[in-house]
């Protein structure tokens, strides 16, 4: 965030989805900075059961968000990937 806040000219804004437990950032810099923070929390563990259910019974198809889908024993091409900016997410199956 900090980093985000830092980098972001004067009068841009900073969004956010979701905020790990114990990350937190200086009131004070937040304050004095000229840049606008916009986001909100995730609650992704309020969700997921559902969301389980809707992907799992067909109601939801999760794959637009994934490129590629690879075989598990591909992970760590998968994850070589997303660490390259060549890929957003990476599907594994069986």
């Amino acid at each position: 965030m900090r980093q985000a806040l830092r980098c972001t000219r004067p009068g841009g804004g900073v969004g956010f989805v979701g905020v790990p437990h114990g990350a937190g950032t200086d009131g004070q810099e937040l304050f004095f900075s000229p840049v606008g923070p916009r986001g909100g929390p995730a609650p992704v563990r309020a969700l997921l059961q559902d969301l389980m259910e809707r992907v799992l019974d067909g109601r939801i198809d999760p794959g637009g968000v994934f490129d590629p889908a690879l075989p598990l024993e591909e992970a760590a091409e998968g994850y070589r990937g997303m660490d390259e900016r060549r890929a957003i997410e990476t599907l594994l199956r069986p």
